[in-house]
């Protein structure tokens, strides 16, 4: 497990759009969610450690935002072949048990990661209505224990941009495994 930092892509830069197929058999773009204010693109895989660490708290977020114009999106970029853990299937199996309430996605190709810069998991993304990033960097400040949790970062991020607030220009990086590229 490589432990890596986000790289803050410049705040403003317009989402990439994509056409990625989901757990559910639907594939998504960037239009399949044109009726929510706000987009939280998460890359995330099924074995990360970090991810699982904060997997609840994404859906307790998606949960408490959805009657609020915000929709979260999970893309899952790694190579099944090294790391089959991360296999559509078993994104759809854990889609399941999970109950996730956002569609997650598989980038089979790695096109959308690259597009994004996305470098580890989770790796996330917040876009306003125009489709602008006004957020990128970590979920909260304790990814580990949640009980010690002292400062929600994309909390308060999503309540700055529903409230039409700006989102503080502090913002530190996401961090976790390194996304498992493809290798020829």
């Amino acid at each position: 497990m490589v432990l890596l930092n986000s790289t803050m892509t410049s705040l403003g830069t317009p989402a990439y759009d994509f056409a990625l197929e989901g757990t559910d058999g639907k594939t998504y773009s960037l239009d399949s969610f044109s009726g929510r204010d706000v987009l939280v693109i998460i890359f995330m895989c099924n074995h990360c450690p970090y991810v699982k660490a904060v997997l609840k708290r994404l859906i307790d977020l998606q949960n408490e935002f959805s009657d609020r114009g915000v929709q979260l999106v999970g893309i899952n970029p790694n190579d099944t072949v090294r790391y089959p853990d991360d296999s559509l299937d078993n994104m759809k199996a854990l889609a399941k048990e999970k109950g996730f309430p956002f569609p997650y996605l598989m980038d089979p190709s790695q096109e959308t990661a690259k597009a994004y810069d996305a470098v580890c998991t989770p790796d996330l993304y917040v876009y306003g209505k125009e489709r602008k990033l006004l957020y990128r960097g970590r979920i909260d400040d304790n990814w580990e224990h949640p009980e010690k949790v002292t400062r929600q970062d994309l909390k308060s991020a999503l309540e700055n941009i529903i409230a039409g607030q700006p989102v503080s220009s502090e913002q530190i990086p996401s961090m976790g495994c390194s996304i498992k590229w493809i290798t020829s």
